[in-house]
């Protein structure tokens, strides 16, 4: 019986008919979204794998890395063309299970639906889809897996914007002022007293300077940014409902017993 422990080693493998002959590859598991049961396989046939239809896995099974089927390759290449890259819908599994029923299981040697009712209603007994036979059944248990996916929770972008600010530089500046200086007359100095004219008017002229602050700018780098990223490992708590099944023994002479 094919689970979904199977579909990860599945997918692209042979699909044998039960003579071990190659009908062609897996391409896509489908699933029953109530069950989670793997219930149909899309097999890859014709030259190069352009051909795709689909196969019921109720009675397929895994042998080493192969999937084995009750199906020759005609069965499955002649199954009714539906579009693999959508969902299974109620009409289109209905068309697939007959087409099955009607040539497939007939062409495996198996019973059609009515031989199966048939025979059930003989022994009184309601025959399950188990292999094993009509008086014995395999219970089953559903077991958690829990595994990890990488999704994007946000991003970080680092963004580079220019900011204005004022400063203030004291600068020392120098000026000239102008100072009248006397210097009274005395012997070192009266012979340039006495040089000129005894009266005169004259004009004498002084530059006057000072300092102005200049302001020039330059751009010089101060340091390198970058984003990194690190991982952090936290634990959470992983909650799952799981379904087993119970047999019970019902013999009508002691109370049932009920037996994992």
């Amino acid at each position: 019986m094919i689970s979904e422990q199977n579909i990860a080693t599945l997918t692209g493998a042979n699909v044998v008919d039960s003579d071990g002959d190659k009908v062609g590859r897996v391409g896509q598991i489908y699933v029953d979204p109530g069950t989670g049961q793997p219930n149909w396989a899309t097999v890859r046939t014709g030259f190069f794998g352009t051909s795709e239809s689909f196969v019921p896995l109720d009675r397929a099974e895994q042998v080493n890395w192969d999937l084995r089927v009750p199906y020759s390759k005609d069965v499955v290449r002649d199954a009714p063309r539906i579009d693999t890259d959508t969902d299974l819908s109620q009409s289109e599994e209905d068309d697939l299970y007959a087409y099955y029923e009607r040539l497939g299981l007939a062409g495996a040697g198996e019973y059609s639906g009515a031989d199966r009712d048939t025979a059930a209603a003989g022994t009184g007994l309601t025959e399950g889809h188990d292999t094993c036979g009509p008086n014995t059944d395999t219970r089953s248990e559903e077991r958690v897996h829990v595994g990890t996916e990488r999704v994007a929770t946000g991003r970080a972008r680092l963004r580079k914007y220019v900011v204005t600010e004022q400063q203030t530089v004291n600068v020392p500046v120098t000026r000239g002022e102008v100072r009248l200086e006397r210097e009274p007359i005395t012997e070192g100095n009266i012979d340039d007293a006495l040089d000129g004219p005894d009266i005169s008017e004259e004009e004498h002229e002084v530059v006057l300077t000072e300092e102005r602050p200049v302001v020039a700018k330059e751009t010089v780098p101060v340091e390198r940014v970058r984003l990194g990223t690190e991982r952090v490992t936290d634990t959470e708590r992983v909650d799952a409902d799981v379904r087993r099944e119970e047999i019970q023994l019902e013999d009508g002479t002691t109370p049932p017993a009920t037996e994992r």
